[in-house]
Parts: C-alpha cells; sequence; structure tokens
C-alpha cells in the first residue's frame, strides 16, 4: 500500500505517517513546503523521526507547484491520498487572508486536478470543525448547514469541501472530508492555545484567556485522530446521494471527542499537572471566534466503529511530558 500524504512534517501529517509506518507493507510518500508559520526548526525535527524508516520519501513541494505535483503523483502512483497541507489558523486567515486561499484553495484544486489523473483509490482531506461557524447548535452535526463562516480559514475549508463535491460527481473520484475537531497532543503546534498556555504557565508568564474563560472546545487528542484517519482510509467512502437518486463516491465525517470543554476547565487541568498556577488575563472573544464547538460523531462511529477514548485528564499529561523533554 503506498500513501501520499501532504503536511507531512506538521502535526497530523507527521504522527498519522509515523503510525502508518509500523506497518511495513505500507510506504508513505510525503509532501510538505516546510513554511515558516511557526518556527521550522519543529517541522524538520518531526520529518528526522521519519527519515528513521526506509519505506518513507519526502519530497519539498510547495502545491501551488502544478507541474511538479503531478509529476511526483504520475512517478509514485499512489493508492491513497491524505490531504493534510493547508495554511492553518483562524486568526492568522483574518489577518493574511491571501495566503489562506492560495495555499488552501488553491493548493487544494491541485490535488484535485492531479489525483484525477491516477487511479486513486481514496482521497481523505482535512476539513475542519470551523465550517460550522456561527452554528448554534449543542453538537455540530454532519446534517447542520454551513453557510455562515465566522473567518476565510472556515470559508477556505467549506470551499474545498464543495470542491471535493464537484470532482466526485464529475469524475467519480472517491473522496472523504474530516472535520477535524481543536486537535492537540505531543509534537502539535505552538500557535495553539494549550502550547502557549504550558510555555507561559511554566515560565511564570501571564496567559491570555479568550472569552472569559468561558469558551467551550471539543479538544480531540492526536492518537484519536489518528485512530479515525486509519479508519477510513481504505475503506471506500460511503455514497452520498444527489437530488436526481444519482450516488457520488463522496462524504464528510466529524472527528472530534464528543466531549466539549470550558476553557477555564482546560487551563485547571494544565495547572494541575504542572502544580503551578496561571495568571490569567481575561480578554473578550477575538474576531472570527466562536463560543463552542461540540462534534456529534454518530455517522463515523457507525461507519468504523471510531470511538475517542482520550479525557483532557489522559491527553494534557502528555503534552506536558514531551514539553518538558523536547524543551529540556
Amino acid at each position: 500500500m503506498k500513501i501520499l500524504v501532504t503536511g507531512v512534517a506538521g502535526f497530523i501529517g507527521f504522527h498519522i505517517s509515523k503510525s502508518l509506518l509500523l506497518n511495513n507493507k505500507v510506504e508513505i510518500i510525503g509532501l510538505d513546503n516546510i513554511n515558516d508559520y511557526y518556527l521550522t526548526q519543529l517541522k524538520e525535527d518531526r520529518l528526522s523521526i521519519l527519515y528513521n524508516n526506509d519505506n518513507f520519501k519526502f519530497y519539498k513541494l510547495d502545491l501551488i507547484e502544478k507541474d511538479k505535483l503531478s509529476q511526483i503523483l504520475i512517478k509514485e502512483k499512489p493508492d491513497y491520498i491524505i490531504h493534510l497541507a493547508a495554511q492553518a489558523g483562524v486568526r492568522n486567515s483574518i489577518e493574511n487572508p491571501h495566503i489562506h486561499i492560495k495555499s488552501n484553495i488553491t493548493g487544494f484544486l491541485n490535488i484535485l486536478e492531479t489525483s484525477r489523473l491516477i487511479k486513486l483509490k481514496h482521497l481523505v482531506f482535512a476539513s475542519s470543525s470551523s465550517v460550522y461557524g456561527l452554528n448554534n447548535t449543542p453538537f455540530f452535526s454532519e446534517l447542520d448547514n454551513v453557510d455562515k463562516p465566522a473567518s476565510i480559514y472556515a470559508s477556505s475549508k467549506k470551499s474545498n469541501e464543495n470542491m471535493s463535491y464537484v470532482y466526485s460527481h464529475l469524475y467519480k473520484l472517491p473522496i472523504t472530508g474530516l472535520r477535524f475537531f481543536t486537535v492537540y497532543g505531543p509534537w502539535g503546534r505552538p500557535d495553539m492555545a494549550y502550547f502557549k498556555f504550558v510555555k507561559n504557565i511554566i515560565q511564570g508568564k501571564p496567559i491570555d484567556v479568550y472569552g472569559f474563560g468561558k469558551m467551550q472546545r471539543d479538544f480531540t487528542y492526536i492518537d484519536d485522530v489518528v485512530w479515525g484517519i486509519k479508519s477510513i482510509i481504505d475503506k471506500p467512502p460511503l455514497v452520498s446521494k444527489k437530488d436526481n437518486g444519482e450516488t457520488i463516491p463522496w462524504q464528510i465525517f466529524n472527528i472530534g471527542n464528543n466531549k466539549p470543554v470550558e476553557l477555564e476547565k482546560f487551563i485547571k487541568v494544565i495547572e494541575t499537572e504542572l502544580r503551578k498556577k496561571s495568571k490569567k488575563i481575561y480578554k473578550e472573544m477575538m474576531m472570527g471566534d466562536v463560543v463552542s464547538t461540540a462534534a456529534n460523531i454518530d455517522k463515523i462511529r457507525k461507519y468504523s466503529g471510531y470511538n475517542p477514548s482520550t479525557t483532557i485528564e489522559k491527553g494534557i499529561p502528555k503534552f506536558i511530558s514531551w514539553y518538558k523533554s523536547y524543551y529540556k
């Protein structure tokens, strides 16, 4: 089995590749442009671990380079693609919208265009819980309306879902989109709130607590996310029906923990593990933020048996242990 993973030096890309490589019958072709959205050393260190496996091959590439991307796909002929490369960051998308459009939309279009040139068994791509935007239902379901995004990042991910539907409709390309909910854990992204909380509390610096600590997030531990991806990668996508009764191999799933946690409680778990109180600066919600995210995971649970098991009381200590080791 040959799997191409885009964004392989990123947080989720690294973990899913590392897990898949435990099977010596799996070959990983990794793509990443190693951009400087956060310090590239972390990305290089993730890659150095993957390089230890003979079944890993890496290409440094920006997905907007369509011709080079096509050459790689035609040469390598992957059976599956896990597309995780994207410009991340809700707040960053408000400050730098053009970067998000170029990376998340043009880059994804190139993935779709090149995917239809090869006999691909399944394209799995990263969407986001951000697509639910201003939706105020208690638990977000894949059946909910997602026409009210709260940021350019969310809008770009919703566009990815629409684009993928078109290619599945036109070319019968098997595609599954995964809406990830606040992924955290070892080797995570330094721009994420939990990463900043741990860093600042250890250093005795104050932490900014937005939404006065009342916002809720469905924090999903990285091992559960990897489990979710692996549970569907080699299964054909569920068939969606169009209004005219025609079916296409396309589907969307939530990947979350199904247990939203208030930010104040999340910080308390960090304080307990560090045995140190934080100095909080309470602030209003930032532009582009939403009050709550919570995943209804009935659909993927029924389809693949996905059942996340890592509570924040288990996951946060694992992250802190890695953080202390990595940063010495």
